[in-house]
């Protein structure tokens, strides 16, 4: 009988021949979906290739395609891979945000780390980048303006900063009144045309008309007023720091694209790993006509404690539907735009307690308690709620998280202030 020693280096060699084995069927995959062997015209992607051919889960094939493309510019974590220091889980999660800047710190932690460690590294990395994003949303708010001073000739000159997602509607009532203006007539021969700068100052002119003889009208929706946002389903789901990007515009913070989730019209659009659509699913609106007017009869306006707003409401999902909420009065709650801007990007969270009870949570901890309709005081107790869950116990070194992290940091900055090429 082999003692215990000699089975524990056994499976510790065998685990080595794994993790190269693994190597290879990565750099294998990276190249058959670059070829695109998959396109036989009847399956889709690489992924579901894999799937039919490899009896692989969908999830996993989808990730093992990730994970072999991700490697082909990280030469030093698939040549750990590949002499079998490095398991696939850890260069999972390391392919997750790895750099080439960052492919020799991330490898220490590997080595001198279990696979919890380098999750939890990614994980805090990436939650500390989608941090730096709503910074930034932060300063867009406090930095917009509008400036204007008369010219010479007594023409209007105006200077304005907007944040994305206003410069995103701005941009937008632009291009419609664009559409309403009269064609532009034939030019004469030898004069010059009308400059398209021209006529998006006469499409503004228009928007300040059509307010001034209107006044304030709320959107009711429409694809022509619609403003696109590009984020993955998975970035909505998990909270994490994908990629969220207005059509034809800038990126923009996870949490502010879970925000304008809460209350759009949704389109699924499917497509491979080299980002081609493969389908566009049909449209389909969160909240219908007849749910939001019984949300407008129960809430009667915000249900955020002390707001007075009663126009411009969003229905907000309590636990978001990305996550498996359900679209119904019981997980929504009317928000001005103010407040559910608070909730997504300013880390507010709402608890639900009984009978439909609602408490707001600061990002500092401290409450400010609201309440169901008919009801005059929260009817649970959240102090007594269990505490926290401790952070797990690990027998051995403890990783110094914050450091890691900010070295991490220190080093994408590093990098991104380095001009190419050099």
């Amino acid at each position: 009988m082999r003692s215990i020693e000699e089975l524990a280096s056994e499976i510790c060699t065998l685990a080595g021949h794994i993790n190269a084995a693994n190597h290879r069927l990565l750099v294998l995959i990276a190249e058959f979906d670059r070829r695109n062997g998959w396109s036989d015209s009847a399956t889709q992607s690489c992924a579901h290739w894999l799937n039919w051919k490899c009896g692989i889960a969908m999830g996993a094939a989808r990730e093992k395609v990730r994970v072999a493309r991700a490697l082909e510019n990280l030469p030093k974590v698939c040549a750990a891979m590949e002499c079998g220091k490095l398991s696939y889980s850890k260069a999972r999660e390391i392919t997750r945000v790895a750099q080439p800047e960052t492919e020799d710190y991330l490898l220490m932690i590997a080595e001198h780390g279990t696979a919890q460690h380098v999750e939890k590294l990614v994980r805090a990395y990436r939650r500390c980048q989608e941090a730096e994003e709503l910074s930034r949303e932060a300063r867009q708010q406090q930095s917009r303006r509008v400036s204007f001073r008369y010219d010479d000739d007594g023409s209007l000159i105006l200077n304005c900063r907007l944040p994305a997602e206003a410069g995103a509607r701005v941009m937008k009532a632009l291009d419609l009144a664009l559409e309403e203006l009269p064609p532009v007539p034939d030019v004469p021969a030898g004069t010059s045309p009308v400059p398209f700068s021209a006529r998006r100052a006469d499409a503004l002119a228009l928007v300040a008309e059509s307010f001034l003889a209107h006044g304030v009208i709320e959107a009711a929706g429409g694809d022509r007023h619609q403003i696109v946002v590009h984020v993955a389903a998975e970035t909505l789901r998990d909270r994490t720091a994908g990629c969220c990007e207005f059509e034809h515009g800038p990126s923009m913070a996870a949490e502010t694209a879970r925000r304008l989730a809460c209350d759009a019209s949704i389109v699924a659009l499917i497509e491979n790993d080299d980002g081609e659509p493969l389908n566009v699913g049909r449209k389909t609106r969160t909240i219908s006509a007849p749910l939001r007017r019984v949300l407008n009869a129960r809430d009667k306006g915000c249900r955020f404690p002390g707001c007075a707003n009663t126009r411009y409401m969003d229905a907000h999902h309590i636990e978001h539907w990305a996550n498996g909420g359900e679209t119904k009065p019981g997980n929504l709650v009317s928000l001005c735009r103010f407040h559910h801007h608070a909730i997504h990007e300013g880390g507010i969270r709402i608890e639900k307690l009984d009978d439909g009870a609602l408490r707001f949570v600061k990002a500092n901890g401290n409450g400010v308690d609201s309440v169901a309709p008919g009801y005059t005081q929260p009817l649970g107790d959240w102090r007594k709620l269990p505490p926290a869950t401790a952070a797990a116990r690990f027998r051995g070194d403890r990783m110094d998280l914050d450091l890691a992290v900010d070295v991490m940091m220190q080093q994408a900055k590093r990098a991104k202030s380095v001009p190419a090429g050099t």
